[in-house]
């Protein structure tokens, strides 16, 4: 049995330029090729030049992410072909990365859905004015009594020790100063508005609408949910569902990792955010990130090669 997890990054670890290096591989070229046949806009070249204000953007961000995230777990199988996992997860939108390569959804469909849920995303944030809000160094606890105090909501438990708040701009307002008041070091995001949180039932609407008829298939291996920090119950109308929750409701990445059970872990995607949270987790468990050439070499050691 492996002790190997596969991670795959959220909305924020995008930078111009990712996966560049990878695409001197046709096959892994021709991922950017096929998102550009579904799409409106030049994924490949947003994604290898910028600007940032357009990878920013989430319709753009979201499929940009994914796809190069697929071309980095792409180039890692060619290179680590023995290598297996036991389990995927992923951040938010990453979660999708994990399902699409769990067999749950095709890359076409993968990109469509996430170019739209990005849009809708976006749409909701114009709608609500809100915010997001990092809290670290209070219990789960704790935050749970500042939301119910300043009507802010659990948006993402990223470790025990750093939890994301969102909501209305002065819920947040109101959040930070009771956490900051409890002793708690907080940071303000520079996001759109307030992901994870009620204020986007309108994308959730929008996102039902959208996938009401794109066939979900069961997984084919096991991937953690972001709602429950369980493992995604094999069935794929029920995973279906359960993403729809999870535009609306907290991201438990904490216990997502708890829940993969593993000790070491590859995280596919621009970025090493999760690596970070990771071993915030747990000191002892070992990363790898796989973002370009140069970090698929030094995966060697996590990958078991």
């Amino acid at each position: 049995m492996s002790d190997k997890a596969a991670v795959f990054a959220g909305q924020g670890a995008q930078f111009a330029g990712m996966g560049k290096d990878l695409a001197a591989d046709p096959t892994i070229a021709s991922l950017y090729d096929r998102a550009n046949a579904v799409l409106n806009f030049d994924l490949k070249k947003v994604c290898f030049e910028g600007p940032a204000e357009a990878l920013t953007r989430s319709n753009y961000c979201q499929p940009a992410i994914f796809v190069t995230s697929v071309a980095c777990w792409q180039a890692f199988g060619k290179r680590f072909p023995a290598c297996a996992f036991k389990a995927a997860a992923g951040l938010s939108l990453g979660e999708w990365t994990a399902l699409h390569v769990a067999g749950v959804l095709d890359f076409e469909a993968t990109v469509r859905v996430l170019e739209a849920r990005g849009r809708f995303m976006q749409q909701a944030c114009e709608e609500q004015a809100g915010g997001m809000v990092s809290v670290m160094g209070l219990s789960r606890e704790q935050v749970a009594e500042v939301c119910r105090q300043s009507g802010a909501h659990m948006a993402n438990v990223n470790s025990d020790q750093q939890i994301v708040l969102s909501g209305t701009k002065a819920a947040v307002a109101e959040a930070e100063k009771l956490a900051a008041g409890q002793g708690a070091k907080t940071v303000m995001l520079n996001v759109a508005g307030a992901f994870h949180s009620p204020l986007m039932n309108s994308a959730r609407e929008r996102l039902s609408a959208f996938i009401k008829d794109v066939p979900f298939a069961a997984p084919k291996m096991t991937v953690i949910s972001n709602v429950t920090g369980e493992t995604h119950v094999a069935d794929g109308e029920t995973v279906k569902q359960t993403m729809l929750r999870q535009v609306t409701e907290s991201v438990r990445w904490a216990d997502c990792v708890r829940a993969a059970a593993v000790k070491h872990y590859v995280e596919f995607g621009p970025g090493k955010v999760l690596s970070g949270l990771i071993k915030r987790i747990d000191k002892q468990n070992a990363t790898a990130n796989v973002q370009d050439l140069a970090s698929l070499e030094a995966a060697a050691g996590v990958a078991g090669a």
